[in-house]
């Protein structure tokens, strides 16, 4: 009985120590899948650590930002706290939404930089092949 108890009583404080915030108003991802290929000239700025290129697709299009030689991170330019009709735009490895000045980081999966904005930018996988990448979300 008494390890019942105490279960309960652990049970309730793991629960309690959750996060709360409630993130169920932002934006989701939306279904794709891009396939490209990184010697498009398009996307030759892409080859290198810290470049990006902007893509078609999603709501308001892609951003593919290459981390470091190797690993790559995309990202929907659809500004995730509102309904703005200019995709967010890409400076200093940060997303930034010119409707409502929030910022979104490219390095913490899109979390947003600044107080008062919950929802973060839209993240879709991303799998490098040769030179083949796939963007997608499934």
């Amino acid at each position: 009985m008494i390890k019942k108890i105490i279960c309960l009583f652990l049970f309730c404080g793991f629960i309690n120590c959750s996060e709360t915030t409630n993130l169920n108003n932002c934006i989701r991802s939306f279904s794709i899948s891009v396939v490209t290929d990184l010697n498009n000239p398009s996307l030759i700025n892409a080859q290198i650590p810290g470049g990006f290129a902007e893509l078609s697709g999603g709501n308001k299009g892609l951003l593919l930002f290459n981390k470091n030689g190797t690993d790559f991170v995309a990202f929907d330019r659809l500004c995730p706290n509102s309904d703005c009709a200019t995709p967010m735009t890409f400076e200093n490895r940060l997303l930034m939404c010119t409707c409502d000045g929030g910022t979104y980081s490219v390095d913490f999966g899109g979390a947003p930089q600044k107080e008062g904005f919950d929802c973060p930018a839209i993240e879709y996988s991303v799998t490098k092949n040769g030179s083949s990448i796939r963007i997608s979300n499934f």
